[in-house]
């Protein structure tokens, strides 16, 4: 079991600490994420002028919404692999189907080669026999 990490971070210029079994440098991303989420509000003159408990939950809310937007890029990122696993499974089954084919050609034109050279020496030998016969007129 990892063990619990400890770690002071700032927040809107307070310091405080977070508890957690992530790594250090995890619990201080997650720290930066929400100081660059107060700082891109706080340059607005509209969220400014908001109660702080206003601002609390507009902060929240945003933050929210990051949330379930990247919660629908995974999953459609999701959906997209196992159609591209899919297509790759058809892709290898067609492929194996093919190279059975082709074995399976290369093997009827292997036996036809050799019957093609019996007929050959059939068509050789019936050819001296017919011109045996001739000869003795």
């Amino acid at each position: 079991m990892a063990s619990k990490t400890d770690t002071e971070v700032i927040i809107g210029g307070k310091v405080f600490t977070l508890s957690g079994y992530e790594s250090e440098e995890y619990l201080q991303k997650v720290a930066s994420y929400i100081n660059n989420k107060v700082n891109e509000y706080s340059k607005m003159d509209s969220f400014r002028r908001q109660p702080l408990d206003t601002q609390g939950v507009l902060l929240q809310l945003n933050i929210a919404d990051d949330y379930f937007k990247a919660k629908k890029q995974i999953s459609m990122l999701e959906e997209e692999l196992q159609r591209k696993e899919k297509e790759l499974y058809d892709l290898k089954h067609e492929l194996i189907s093919s190279q059975i084919k082709m074995e399976n050609m290369e093997k009827d034109s292997r036996e036809m080669e050799i019957q093609l050279r019996e007929k050959a020496k059939q068509i050789e030998k019936l050819e001296k026999e017919q011109k045996n016969k001739k000869l003795p007129v």
